[in-house]
């Protein structure tokens, strides 16, 4: 199964193809940009496809980084892979953006930890477990503060791969081990390998961003009832 990965959550725009059947990565792209990722992405993933020699019916699924992650990039992403899955009757997945830089780290054995910043002292944390092959849940995704984190990871007693744009909250802990520049930030190729690895796929009409927090739209409204209910 060849699945085209497209990761919109953070910094950088990146999309990966890969040939599950041979666990073969075909190629990838990734850019930081000051561009919005609508004016990149679909580009970025034409490039590819083309350097790649393929066709776009050669194309069997198609993946997105679902959260969490910037609002808009998540967004971005998720109706890119909506509109070419109803385009090319194909079916797509949405995978965790933590989940994503964890399987792109996959080739480490042991814990690993995907981090990214959310707002002020927390940071979006989900802990997994890798044998170099698969991956398990050891935590779901979550949004902690920092030092309860912190307080998790040095619980385990053993070295922790730390991944994601929060790294550097963890950086100089004595558990942590920074992952390498071309793994630390969301790079698509994880969230191919988080497809590759599901048992079933969703059609596009069903696919959501999972933020892990409210958006400015819900907090207000949420505000409001608030005040409603105490006036």
């Amino acid at each position: 199964m060849r699945i085209l990965g497209i990761d919109t959550s953070g910094k950088t725009a990146a999309v990966a193809l890969l040939d599950s059947n041979t666990q073969c990565l075909l190629g990838q792209q990734v850019v930081v940009t000051k561009q919005t990722h609508s004016q990149v992405i679909l580009p970025m993933a034409e490039r590819l496809r083309i350097d790649c020699g393929l066709t776009w019916q050669e194309i069997d699924g198609l993946a997105a980084a679902c959260g969490p992650g910037s609002y808009t990039g998540l967004r971005i992403g998720i109706a890119a892979v909506q509109a070419m899955a109803f385009a090319l009757d194909i079916p797509c997945a949405g995978i965790s953006t933590l989940a994503g830089l964890a399987w792109q780290n996959l080739s480490w054995q042991g814990l690993i930890c995907s981090v990214m910043h959310a707002r002020q002292t927390l940071l979006y944390a989900g802990i997994y477990r890798s044998d170099g092959k698969t991956l398990t849940t050891v935590q779901p995704d979550g949004m902690l503060e920092q030092a309860a984190l912190q307080e998790q990871l040095e619980a385990f007693g053993v070295p922790v791969l730390i991944a994601g744009d929060g790294t550097d909250a963890l950086a100089e802990k004595d558990f942590s081990v920074p992952a390498s520049p071309s793994t630390r930030l969301q790079n698509g190729v994880g969230i191919c390998l988080g497809a590759a690895a599901l048992d079933q796929w969703q059609t596009p009409d069903v696919l959501m961003p999972e933020y892990l927090q409210l958006v400015k739209a819900e907090k207000d409204l949420q505000h409001k009832r608030n005040q409603n209910l105490f006036a």
